[in-house]
Parts: C-alpha cells; structure tokens; sequence
C-alpha cells in the first residue's frame, strides 16, 4: 500500500521542489502539478507531487496519519478524528448521484 503524505514547498524550480514534513525534507519532482511556490502544500507520492492541497485538506491528512501511528500504538487517537465523530459515514461528493 502506497501512502501519499502532505509536504509543504520549501524551495523550488521549475521540474522539481524541496519539500518539507516535519524534521524530513526531500526533493519530489513536479512534473504533475507543475511549478509550485514556497509554502504550497502538496500531496506526494514516491517522490512525486500528485496533487496540491489547500491548507486545511493537508491538514486533516496530517490529523489522520497522526491518529493512526497512534491508534497502532496503543495511545488516544479519537481527538485527531474529531470531524469523524458523531455523524454517519458520507460519500465523497463525486460518487453522489
């Protein structure tokens, strides 16, 4: 299973950008999502940036790859899903008739 983990621009060129997540930073090419600007925040997958996050979306993925490291771990995770909680499972809107 491929994970994609949100990473944030910390420099960039044309074909590629230094990205940043937590204490890792490694270069990821662009190829796909074309020239980003320091601070963008971008979805990658082996080394590759797939698609560009706003803020909040990079966010949530950081919330739940959080909970679950902590949820396998034996420590509270239910405070990272808080947006989960209390309501029924939802289609993504692109699936609704």
């Amino acid at each position: 299973m491929c994970l994609g983990l949100p990473m944030t621009v910390v420099e960039a060129d044309a074909f590629s950008a230094l990205c940043q997540r937590g204490s890792e930073q490694r270069r990821v090419s662009t190829l796909l999502v074309g020239q980003q600007a320091v601070g963008a925040h971008v979805l990658v997958h082996i080394d590759s940036a797939v698609r560009v996050l706003d803020p909040a979306e990079a966010a949530a993925i950081d919330r739940a790859i959080d909970g679950l490291a902590a949820a396998m771990s034996g420590q509270s995770f239910e405070h990272l899903f808080a947006d989960l909680v209390d309501r029924e499972p939802e289609l993504p809107e692109h699936l609704r008739k």
